[in-house]
Parts: C-alpha cells; sequence; structure tokens
C-alpha cells in the first residue's frame, strides 16, 4: 500500500522505515511534531500489517490487586493506602481464592497481580499468593510483580533481584507485567515516583527475568510532566534492552488518569495524542512484536481507532480493574469476549484469542 503523505518531510523518515533503518530520537520528535497525523498512522499500519497480518490479538484474563497498603508516594496514584487507612486492604489466602472463584471461568488464561508496596507483610506473602493460585488454578498462567515491586522485594527480603526472582520462579511465576515502569527518566521519577525503583533497577530486573528465561511486558504512562524526547528516551531505553535480550514480547503505552473521574478535560490526553502515541510506540520500537492499545485508559472506541494507528493487541476482558478505576478511568472495569471480537472486527481486523505468551487459542 502506497502512502498518502500531506507532510512530504515525512518521506525521508518513511525510506527508513521501509529500508528497515532505525529511528532516532529526533525523527521521534518530528514525528510527534508533524501535522499530518494520518501519515504517521498509514506508516505506522504498515509496520504492524508487516509483523502481524491483519491479527490483533486478546486474552481473557483475571487482574487482582491482593493489597492496596503501600509505602510508595507516587504523584499519579489514587489506588495505595497507608497502613490503618481507611479502605486499606490484605487479602489473606482464604479472601484471595475467595475472589477468584467468584469471578472465575474456566477460559481465563491468566491471573495478572499487581499490588502495593506493603511493608506489613514479609516477601513470603507475595510468594505465597503466587503458590496459592498456581495450586488451585494450574491452568492460568501468573503474571505477577512489576520490576518496582521486584526491586522493593530484594530491599524487604535481603536478597538479590536475581534471588528474588528464581524464588517466584519456583513459586510459579510465568512472567512479569510491564507496569512500574513509568517514565525511565531520573527526572521524571524524582518527581513522580521518588519512592520506587530508579530506570536502571527497573530495567535489570527485566533483564534478569529474560536471562532466567522468562519473556515480560512494558510499558510507558504517559501525559504528565514527561517531555516528548522523555517518551522517546523511554522508548530508546526499551528497545536497547530488547536488542540485548529480546526477551519483551509487547509495548503497552498507557494514558494517565487523573486524579477523580468527574476531572476537566484538560487533565485528560487527548485523542490525538493517544493515536500518534500509539503510532510512535509502533514505528520506533522496530524490535518488538506487539504494541498494545490498552482500552482501560483510553476507551474501546479509540483503542479500536488505534488498530489502524499501529496496534495489534487490545488487552483483555479484565474482569475488574482497579488501579486506573482509582483514580478518573471513564471506562467499565471489562468487556466480554465478544464485546472484544466486534470491536477488533469493526476495525476490520481478524480477532484472534491468545494466551499469555501470543499463542493462539482460537480465531474468530
Amino acid at each position: 500500500m502506497s502512502l498518502i503523505l500531506n507532510d512530504t518531510n515525512l518521506k525521508e523518515i518513511a525510506d527508513k522505515v521501509h529500508s528497515g533503518e532505525r529511528l532516532s530520537i529526533e525523527d521521534g520528535l518530528y514525528l510527534y511534531d508533524t501535522p499530518d497525523l494520518l501519515g504517521v498512522a498509514q506508516l505506522a499500519n504498515q509496520v504492524t500489517e508487516k509483523k502481524n497480518g491483519n491479527n490483533v490479538y486478546f486474552i481473557e484474563n483475571m487482574y487482582i490487586n491482593p493489597t492496596n497498603v503501600c509505602e510508595a508516594n507516587c504523584g499519579f496514584c489514587g489506588f495505595k493506602r497507608k497502613p490503618g487507612q481507611e479502605g486499606a486492604y490484605t487479602m489473606d489466602e482464604e479472601a484471595l481464592l475467595k475472589y477468584v472463584e467468584e469471578r472465575w471461568n474456566d477460559n481465563i488464561q491468566e491471573f495478572h497481580i499487581v499490588g502495593g508496596h506493603n511493608t506489613e507483610v514479609g516477601f513470603d506473602y507475595y510468594l505465597d499468593t503466587i503458590r496459592s493460585l498456581k495450586k488451585h488454578y494450574p491452568q492460568a498462567a501468573i503474571k505477577a510483580y512489576t520490576g518496582a515491586e521486584i526491586e522493593f522485594f530484594s530491599r524487604i527480603s535481603g536478597l538479590s533481584m536475581r534471588e528474588v526472582l528464581q524464588e517466584l520462579q519456583k513459586a510459579g511465576l510465568d512472567t512479569l507485567p510491564g507496569g512500574g515502569a513509568e517514565i525511565l527518566t531520573e527526572r521524571y521519577r524524582a518527581k513522580m515516583s521518588p519512592d520506587k525503583a530508579s530506570t536502571d533497577q527497573w530495567l535489570e530486573a527485566h533483564e534478569i527475568a529474560h536471562e532466567l528465561g522468562m519473556k515480560t511486558h512494558a510499558t510507558m504512562l504517559y501525559g504528565s510532566i514527561e517531555s516528548f524526547e522523555e517518551r522517546l528516551i523511554h522508548m530508546d531505553r526499551l528497545r536497547q534492552l530488547q536488542d540485548k535480550t529480546n526477551g519483551f514480547m509487547v509495548f503497552i503505552p498507557l494514558a494517565m488518569q487523573p486524579r477523580t473521574v468527574n476531572a476537566s478535560w484538560t487533565r485528560r490526553t487527548t485523542a490525538f495524542d493517544d493515536m500518534r502515541t500509539v503510532a510512535i510506540s509502533r514505528l520506533m520500537l522496530d524490535n518488538f512484536d506487539h504494541i498494545k492499545a490498552y482500552w482501560i485508559n483510553i476507551g474501546p472506541q479509540l483503542t479500536q481507532m488505534a488498530l489502524t494507528f499501529g496496534a495489534d493487541d487490545i488487552h483483555g476482558t479484565l474482569i475488574e480493574e482497579r488501579i486506573s478505576h482509582s483514580v478518573g478511568a471513564l471506562t467499565s472495569q471489562g468487556l466480554t469476549r465478544k464485546e472484544l471480537v466486534h470491536f477488533i472486527k469493526g476495525a476490520n481486523k481478524k480477532p484472534i484469542e491468545r494466551d499469555t505468551f501470543y499463542n493462539v487459542i482460537k480465531e474468530y
């Protein structure tokens, strides 16, 4: 398919993409600046079709947040509670299994587990959470604990991050989610997540996981104080690690949510920024197989649009998502398989139900 470019200066970038030449941060800045958003979209769509054909992936999954008690003070979080604060909770094994049993169906492929950095419990609590789920639901993959949580576990246990990950693997851990990355620059982290893993620590956690044989996920939380250049530095750091390990399966750009559902629209990312960021992610991350449009953050209809802007994955059914909904997410907390298939087909794409590792479960 030939490109129709209103901005002729995009042709030089398009030539680099078509020849397999890696885009620079300067190229990325131009992609953020050009008024020809549809030209950028066409280019990104060509890349994803070359990598994945007309396929768009989704998964039937369950989101679990075992505890919301957290030592960190992140500037974007409405989920955390301090010990003893109203609304604070920590599930014991009985509560965890009851939560899952009430939401379980036999089509669920994965548990997606993220929680607070809870100093009221030891590392064994986090190991036991995985052991219990793996014992009772051995058929489900366990995607648990962000790179930032891995660094936290290292601090509270006295183990190295490698030892932490080895213990988690023994307990049944299959993969790491991509959270905790936020923006991988220290200027951003000093202001927005000063109590969590540094850029290097987050990257190290995933590098070790890859060395131990795990495939993992990567995210970027955009739309607050970061510059476009910082977003691109973030992508560049991920692709450098991917060059080294080839351990990332997918990149997920996450739109920052405001602190309340009733927040002004001026506190939210624009549709243009969301679509442009998906497309630029596809173009910059040439060594990633998949780009995910996260419907929890940008809504199902923009997610559908993102399937022509370079995305080839729309995440999952989720059952019940809490973290984005503890702040200003306007979306529902879950979608059915039927709804996900409908959105994908509506974009003239082929729905592919997958497992955690992009193995095909069913084609629609």
